[in-house]
């Protein structure tokens, strides 16, 4: 049995409760795939986007849903290593690639205010682009059951928001494109196992700004939220599942205000009414 077979097969057997049935239950729950789907799938070349790759691989060859897939590395200005490392592991995991290059790390190292934010409205804009040249009508990438709860807990205490990371998104530039996210259940410790299992070793940080020197505000604030939850979690064991749940159970007779298209409501603004009708 070939690496990659074996691979497949750790995916759809050892791991198909923690990693695979979870990545089902989010296409189906989510409707995140549906018949006539055409989808690029996003490779940043680290663990999450390789393995949505394959679990969308076994997707297609035995789901009941009808699609095609693109396999899409966008190069936005890796150093040779990381580019190597991409490349030896799609070759091991068997994962048909296209790699399109951008200049994007050279324009953003001009910005000196604020690169973050513009490298990724660049590699978002690079990557919408891409999916109309390929004719694809959704975007798909390798956020987590973890990234979710950490860009709630982010929103929460230093953005004084409640609003989360969702399974599905319309382009809001790109007409007729979604961006989805079908590992939204998979945990991350799960994907850390099934990495270690295969002996597999990924890119963490191909950032040319950052792969030399300490985490950057943003990372340092989701590591930061990351170590919030290891801790709740020693008091109650399903702290962060019970944080995902909430945000699918939101009880609106007890908040102060909603958001809803840019538009803010306050509970004054139904709260006499209500009283009336009891």
């Amino acid at each position: 049995m070939e690496k990659y077979q074996e691979i497949e097969r750790s995916i759809i057997k050892k791991f198909r409760k923690e990693i695979y049935g979870r990545f089902v239950s989010s296409v189906y729950d989510y409707k995140l795939i549906e018949d006539n789907d055409k989808i690029m799938v996003c490779i940043s070349g680290g663990k999450d986007s390789f393995l949505l790759a394959k679990c969308i691989e076994e997707f297609k060859k035995h789901g009941f849903i009808k699609f095609d897939a693109k396999y899409v590395v966008m190069d936005p200005g890796y150093n040779e290593i990381n580019r190597q490392m991409i490349e030896e592991n799609a070759k091991i995991l068997n994962v048909d690639l296209e790699i399109f290059e951008s200049d994007i790390f050279s324009i953003v190292s001009r910005d000196t205010k604020s690169p973050c934010y513009l490298c990724a409205r660049m590699r978002r804009g690079c990557l919408y682009n891409k999916a109309k040249e390929l004719g694809c009508n959704k975007i798909a990438l390798g956020h987590h059951f973890n990234d979710v709860i950490e860009t709630t807990l982010l929103s929460l205490i230093y953005g004084s928001e409640i609003k989360t990371m969702m399974p599905k998104l319309h382009s809001e530039n790109f007409s007729g494109l979604e961006l989805i996210r079908p590992l939204y259940k998979v945990h991350e410790e799960d994907i850390l196992a099934w990495v270690k299992y295969n002996n597999l070793h990924f890119i963490n940080c191909a950032c040319r700004f950052t792969e030399n020197c300490s985490l950057n505000d943003s990372d340092s604030k989701r590591l930061e939220m990351k170590n919030l939850i290891k801790q709740l979690k020693k008091t109650n064991l399903n702290a962060d599942y019970n944080i995902f749940k909430a945000l699918d159970n939101v009880n609106l007779n007890c908040v102060l205000g909603t958001k809803n298209e840019g538009i803010y409501k306050s509970f004054l603004d139904i709260y006499d009414n209500r009283g009336k009708d009891l």
